[in-house]
């Protein structure tokens, strides 16, 4: 993918998510009201939901990747040899429930650079009412410092589920289309700290 074909991607998904929040309501309280034939009750009723509007998640996770040929010919064998291991961490915020934005850095090997890779997405996610469960996708660009320096776009999914609604576990999976070396995925399980 072209370098002006990423941006364009990335600017089409965010404008489509800005005006999509700009509409959206957050349904987070409701008024119910209750009319005798003396006096009329008005009254607020709150619900705490999972994922809310105006939300700041910070993200500690571990991390696997996968060159394009070892995803190609998935074997236990091939995983074994030429998985990589690694750590991170990240932050996202969200305008609305469903759209926001994230970025996040890993490192699989401190040798040489501290941060491997650090990237920047649009994330859109379907919370399933009120259950603390939301499945997600999410695309974007990076760059790459080790083990061959390069810039990156990527795009995957995964799913949050949210034990409170400030405590949550995820996973998720990436592809990563880098520019001067072969395509890899990549892999994270980790905790989500809401605010």
């Amino acid at each position: 993918m072209k370098k002006w074909q990423q941006y364009l991607t990335v600017a089409v998904f965010g404008t489509l998510g800005a005006v999509y929040c700009a509409n959206a309501q957050d349904n987070t309280t409701m008024t119910t009201t209750t009319t005798t034939s003396q006096q009329t009750t008005t009254s607020d009723t709150t619900t705490t939901l999972f994922y809310r509007a105006h939300e700041l998640s910070i993200d500690a996770f571990g991390s696997g990747s996968l060159d394009e040929r070892t995803i190609a010919h998935l074997s236990t064998d091939r995983i074994n040899h030429n998985g990589r291991l690694g750590a991170g961490a990240g932050i996202n915020y969200f305008f609305c429930r469903y759209v926001g934005i994230g970025g996040d850095a890993y490192t699989e090997n401190t040798a040489h650079n501290f941060i491997d890779s650090a990237s920047g997405n649009l994330i859109g996610r379907l919370p399933i009412g009120n259950s603390g469960v939301a499945p997600y996708i999410f695309g974007g660009a990076g760059h790459q410092f080790d083990e061959v320096e390069q810039t990156f776009a990527q795009g995957g999914a995964g799913i949050e589920i949210r034990f409170t609604p400030h405590i949550g576990f995820f996973v998720d999976a990436r592809y990563v289309f880098p520019g001067k070396t072969d395509n890899y995925g990549v892999g994270r399980a980790g905790l989500r700290f809401s605010f």
